[in-house]
Protein backbone atom coordinates (compact mmCIF):
# COMPACT_ATOMS: atom_id res chain seq x y z
CA UNK A 1 0.00 0.00 0.00
CA UNK A 2 1.58 3.61 -0.89
CA UNK A 3 1.85 5.97 1.59
CA UNK A 4 0.39 9.36 1.65
CA UNK A 5 3.32 11.04 0.76
CA UNK A 6 3.66 8.87 -2.15
CA UNK A 7 0.15 9.62 -3.52
CA UNK A 8 1.13 13.25 -3.54
CA UNK A 9 1.80 14.57 -7.07
CA UNK A 10 3.96 17.60 -7.25
CA UNK A 11 2.27 20.82 -7.64
CA UNK A 12 3.54 23.48 -10.84
CA UNK A 13 4.90 26.19 -9.83
CA UNK A 14 2.90 29.04 -10.17
CA UNK A 15 4.44 31.64 -12.81
CA UNK A 16 7.04 29.33 -13.76
CA UNK A 17 5.62 28.57 -17.90
CA UNK A 18 5.96 24.55 -19.03
CA UNK A 19 9.02 23.53 -20.53
CA UNK A 20 7.26 22.53 -23.38
CA UNK A 21 6.25 26.50 -24.14
CA UNK A 22 9.80 27.58 -23.22
CA UNK A 23 11.13 25.69 -26.14
CA UNK A 24 8.94 26.63 -28.57
CA UNK A 25 9.53 30.16 -28.03
CA UNK A 26 13.60 29.79 -28.48
CA UNK A 27 14.61 31.25 -31.77
CA UNK A 28 18.27 31.04 -33.73
CA UNK A 29 19.19 34.36 -35.10
CA UNK A 30 22.27 34.69 -36.42
CA UNK A 31 23.64 31.31 -34.50
CA UNK A 32 22.49 32.50 -31.36
CA UNK A 33 19.69 31.25 -29.30
CA UNK A 34 17.16 34.12 -28.65
CA UNK A 35 14.15 34.46 -27.35
CA UNK A 36 11.73 37.62 -28.26
CA UNK A 37 10.23 39.70 -25.92
CA UNK A 38 7.04 39.28 -26.42
CA UNK A 39 6.93 35.90 -26.66
CA UNK A 40 8.82 36.10 -23.24
CA UNK A 41 6.13 38.40 -22.19
CA UNK A 42 3.43 36.01 -23.23
CA UNK A 43 5.10 33.16 -21.23
CA UNK A 44 4.62 34.99 -17.99
CA UNK A 45 1.25 36.79 -18.83
CA UNK A 46 2.54 40.48 -19.20
CA UNK A 47 2.65 42.90 -21.41
CA UNK A 48 5.82 43.29 -23.97
CA UNK A 49 6.17 47.14 -22.69
CA UNK A 50 5.94 45.93 -19.18
CA UNK A 51 8.61 43.36 -19.39
CA UNK A 52 11.15 45.59 -21.06
CA UNK A 53 9.97 48.17 -18.47
CA UNK A 54 11.20 45.89 -15.67
CA UNK A 55 13.98 45.12 -17.33
CA UNK A 56 14.83 48.98 -17.54
CA UNK A 57 14.36 49.15 -14.23
CA UNK A 58 16.09 46.42 -12.45
CA UNK A 59 19.36 46.32 -15.36
CA UNK A 60 21.64 45.10 -12.46
CA UNK A 61 19.84 41.58 -12.17
CA UNK A 62 20.63 40.40 -15.64
CA UNK A 63 23.76 40.21 -17.46
CA UNK A 64 25.03 42.32 -19.93
CA UNK A 65 24.27 39.83 -22.75
CA UNK A 66 20.67 39.23 -21.51
CA UNK A 67 18.60 41.62 -24.39
CA UNK A 68 19.91 43.10 -27.39
CA UNK A 69 18.60 45.24 -29.90
CA UNK A 70 18.36 43.73 -33.59
CA UNK A 71 18.56 46.14 -36.63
Amino acid sequence: MLSRMAKKLPKPLLGVPAPERIEQSIHVIRGQRVMIDSDLARLYGVSTSRLNEQVARNLERFPDDFSFLLT
